[in-house]
């Protein structure tokens, strides 16, 4: 383990979540989860690794276990990221992650499932953040089944206030995938035509930046700093 890596690194909801845990062993799984963020986007099988890590150790522990399931994910272990979530959702009632459990079915290649999840109760409770990203899943879902005419649907009922920033480059990415899968190829080109590559670049990492979307809340920086001054 790196000598940076220190438990205090996570935020401060996660380390409430491992306060259960004897002190050693709340550490320990403590620094495999702030590993696990760290490397998710750089190297996800290790960040993978360090998440099974603190499974062994603290397999009841919701945040324990949504690691878990987000590395799977990104790993494209989507049955298994699938176990997880729904594992984290019977752990803290939260749906918050059912537009990644929509995306692994996709990567299943069960686009049904996901546009059934979509329809569920829990999908009305979820965030307007969240309710835009599985929008996007959906539409995917439905090029997946050649139902194209649907698919754009899906995105242009997004509301225009989720269609800001980052998210709002994702649903014109989508768009965009949407009509190429159509094959509305010069409709797709103009649709991103007038966009920077880097920020539509940056904007399509934001469903990987964990906490800009799952909630797994690795680095608590405000948390760090008043430690710091104590």
């Amino acid at each position: 383990m790196p000598e940076d890596v220190d438990s205090r690194q996570l935020s401060k909801e996660a380390r409430a979540r491992l306060r259960g845990l004897s002190k050693d062993n709340a550490e320990g799984v403590g620094a495999h989860l702030v590993m696990a963020g760290r490397l998710l986007d750089t190297d996800p099988e290790l960040a993978y690794l360090h998440a099974q890590a603190a499974v062994r150790r603290a397999g009841r522990i919701d945040v324990v276990r949504e690691a878990a399931g987000i590395a799977a994910y990104r790993t494209g272990r989507y049955a298994e990221a699938l176990r997880e979530l729904r594992t984290v959702r019977r752990l803290n009632g939260s749906s918050e992650h059912l537009p990644l459990m929509a995306d692994a079915e996709r990567g299943l290649g069960r686009p049904e499932r996901a546009i059934a999840l979509a329809q569920s109760e829990e999908a009305a409770t979820l965030e307007p953040e969240a309710r835009t990203e599985l929008a996007i899943v959906v539409s995917g879902a439905r090029s997946d089944l050649g139902d194209h005419d649907a698919a754009l649907t899906v995105l242009d009922r997004v509301p225009a206030s989720e269609r800001q920033g980052d998210l709002g480059l994702r649903v014109l990415q989508a768009r965009a995938v949407a009509l190429e899968a159509a094959g509305r190829t010069e409709e797709a080109a103009q649709v991103l035509s007038g966009v920077d590559p880097a920020a539509l670049e940056r904007a399509a990492g934001v469903l990987a930046d964990d906490e800009d979307y799952v909630v797994y809340d690795v680095f608590d920086e405000e948390a760090d700093d008043d430690e710091a001054g104590a």
